[in-house]
């Protein structure tokens, strides 16, 4: 079992300090896993409400949560959001003799519960699948590949780790979604899936997609919301600089996990992948998951001009702003797009992420960064 150390570190921290952690991320990413590497799955503390016989012991919720004492684990607690009022009641006892790990596969109406019933008293932690940190920079190219759900990348072999990420797209549409409440025809959300992929790393259109399915932008603005909310797509905010400037308002759309990236567009293998015409925007998107797994931020956005002036990701920390730039190539050089993001945003300091294996600097405040490092422990900033 691949040991996910750093995550684990994280939850123990948070329980210590928090009445409630809520651990979010898309489903079969390893939140169960790890929740039961922290209690037995056997205990009567562990609820899965996936599972009918959790459900019926919360047939009378008070009753079967108010005894219980130390670590609490409600595994898809999506499925009963009536437990939140509940758990506000039971955290504010004095002394609390609990703590509750809540673990949920859907972030939008589960945030908004959590956030409303549990204000101030609850933590949130998002995880995704494996990291390059936790499995090493020699498994670059599989998880490139394969992405970072467990059961993709550990596979015996490509048509087994394709055959579950087919698996797993039609569960989300025909059991996971409707199960949260959506009525929206299978078929329809696969195509309009479909044409995010090949949006992958562009900048949103909402029009046109509403034109090449038929549909209002309002409809295809709620199928967006519906995908980001089950972490399958990342909408990349743009920053806004008080410019004179004409910058771009809309969001830049990636599919979170390249393997469900490449099972859309219909790539099965590493040799269709870089001669796939969609490689470069692939290896962006996973380079940006990659960022985000391991720097720390208060924000993240990216930025463009209709001049053309881009930077891919901006990360705000604290009151200061980085930035990076995914070039995949063989030797990247300082280009007049980041000169002037250097310039108009006041950047402090700019990552060129590349693969190769030399760290250089191409100005004083821009590196050329291997991808490497991001299986390190340290910071892409120097």
């Amino acid at each position: 079992m691949i040991q996910r150390k750093a995550i684990l570190r994280r939850l123990k921290d948070a329980l210590a300090r928090s009445r409630v952690v809520v651990m979010v991320g898309p489903r079969q990413s390893g939140k169960t896993t790890l929740a039961r590497q922290l209690l037995d799955p056997d205990s009567v503390n562990y609820f899965d409400l996936e599972d009918p016989a959790s459900l019926a012991r919360l047939d009378e919720p008070m009753t079967a949560l108010g005894p219980l004492e130390n670590l609490v684990v409600i595994d898809e607690v999506q499925r009963r959001p009536d437990l939140f009022p509940i758990l506000r009641v039971l955290v504010d006892r004095r002394p609390s003799p609990a703590r509750f790990l809540i673990l949920g596969s859907a972030s939008g109406d589960l945030m908004r519960q959590t956030s409303e019933s549990l204000a101030g008293r609850m933590e949130r932690i998002t995880i995704s699948g494996f990291s390059l940190m936790e499995l090493g920079i020699e498994t670059e190219q599989d998880l490139w590949l394969r992405g970072g759900f467990p059961l993709s990348f550990l596979a015996a072999s490509e048509s087994v780790s394709s055959a579950w990420r087919r698996s797993f797209v039609l569960t989300l549409l025909e059991r996971d979604l409707p199960q949260l409440g959506v009525r929206i025809p299978a078929m329809a959300l696969q195509r309009f899936w479909v044409m995010l992929a090949h949006y992958h790393g562009q900048i949103w259109n909402a029009a046109e997609s509403a034109r090449a399915l038929g549909v209002s932008e309002s409809t295809t603005r709620r199928y967006l919301d519906l995908l980001t909310d089950t972490f399958m797509i990342r909408q990349l905010q743009p920053y806004r600089a008080n410019l004179r400037k004409r910058q771009v308002k809309s969001p830049k759309i990636y599919v979170r996990d390249t393997a469900i990236l490449h099972q859309l567009l219909g790539i099965g293998s590493m040799k269709s992948l870089l001669t796939h015409p969609k490689v470069g925007a692939s290896w962006e998107g996973y380079v940006i998951e990659q960022i985000l797994s391991v720097e720390p931020n208060d924000g993240i956005f990216f930025w463009a001009t209709h001049q053309g002036a881009e930077i891919d990701l901006i990360l705000q920390k604290g009151g200061q702003l980085f930035g990076v730039e995914c070039k995949r190539a063989d030797a990247p050089k300082l280009t007049p797009s980041i000169r002037i993001a250097l310039e108009d945003l006041e950047l402090q300091k700019v990552a060129v992420l590349y693969p190769g294996t030399r760290r250089y600097s191409l100005s004083a405040q821009v590196d050329a960064v291997p991808l490497r490092t991001l299986a390190e422990d340290s910071s892409i900033f120097h």
